[in-house]
């Protein structure tokens, strides 16, 4: 790709990132005008009820910014581990783990803090990782992208059954994980962001680090081990930064689905299988498309709203069973 249509494609996906977020502020049970958002952002008018609102919805924005991109880059590491186009979080029941692993400690450790939902979440989300890993890699042929999508949904399918067992016996666990079990940033304040932030960057730091060696892994285990590549230490960092993206994001927000799938391969069809392209846009592009479902789920939910999760439910199984029908599924 050209270097002048690079920077043009990416000064337009800034604008729309600009754009969602100006949205999300905007939008909602109570919709703003623009000068209203732009006198209660820079400090006018920002002790009455609007500025109260705008300033409440800035937290959330920055929070769905942050969880948008982790996601997406979390599918995009998913993916490029596996080398299969229908992997993510979701898929491979990650975010089941993690979701089972929380529920537990609801129910016996009573847990109420940010970072103990967060390494609940991850002890949960690298266990399931490396369950689905081992089913897959049982029998001929080794961790095919085919079977580590049958193992990841039979994963999935039996963590939930216990997540099950442990909730539903007990009424107040059942309604402190029902909300979160659906996905959403509505709850999202600037100490969640105190919380996520550092797990986030290291997972985005590592994320990025490995750009060159995903790239490298790419071209096949023999050639990229001809190439000096250590393949086992470079993929298991990947699967490490994109477990660590996903819990982080699932512990406070919820098991958000899709979007880990739709943006990375979307992205894949615009910019090649190149990762320096493809991580920095699937984060750009994730953060829009959750910034969007949260705006358009407070405005069909009105007078109340509809969690993010259930958007993206809504919107990406359709785009779930396009890339089934199109995509070549073993391999990228």
């Amino acid at each position: 790709m050209k270097r002048k249509k690079l920077i043009t494609i990416s000064l337009f996906s800034f604008l729309c990132l600009l754009a969602c977020a100006f949205a999300s502020i905007s939008y909602g049970a109570k919709s703003l005008n623009i000068l209203t958002v732009i006198q209660s952002l820079f400090g006018n008018g920002s002790y009455d009820f609007s500025g109260s609102v705008v300033q409440a919805r800035i937290g959330r924005t920055v929070f769905g910014i942050l969880a948008g991109a982790a996601l997406s880059i979390s599918g995009a590491l998913m993916q490029a581990v596996t080398r299969n186009p229908i992997s993510d979080p979701s898929i491979l029941g990650v975010n089941t783990g993690a979701s089972l692993f929380v529920v537990c400690g609801i129910s016996f450790l009573h847990i109420s803090t940010g970072n103990q939902y967060i390494l609940l979440a991850f002890s949960g989300a690298a266990i399931t990782a490396i369950l689905v890993y081992g089913l897959a890699f049982i029998g001929y042929g080794g961790a095919t992208p085919m079977k580590l999508a049958l193992a990841g949904a039979a994963a999935s399918t039996a963590l939930q059954s216990l997540v099950n067992t442990v909730m539903l016996p007990n009424t107040q666990v059942m309604d402190q994980f029902r909300f979160w079990q659906t996905g959403s940033i509505s709850g999202a304040t600037w100490e969640d962001i105190r919380i996520i932030l550092p797990w986030l960057m290291a997972g985005f730091i590592l994320s990025f680090a490995l750009a060159s060696s995903l790239n490298t892994l790419a071209l096949g285990d023999e050639t990229a081990a001809g190439l000096g590549l250590r393949v086992n230490l470079i993929r298991g960092l990947a699967a490490l930064a994109g477990v660590l993206l996903c819990a982080a994001t699932t512990a406070l927000a919820g098991p958000i689905g899709f979007i880990g799938l739709m943006v990375p391969h979307f992205m894949r069809l615009i910019f090649g299988p190149d990762m320096h392209k493809v991580l920095p846009f699937s984060a750009i592009g994730g953060s829009c498309i959750l910034l969007l479902a949260d705006v358009a789920g407070r405005l069909l939910g009105k007078p109340g709203e509809l969690e993010s999760g259930i958007i993206t439910a809504i919107a990406g199984a359709p785009v779930f069973i396009l890339i089934i029908r199109k995509a070549k599924v073993y391999s990228l």
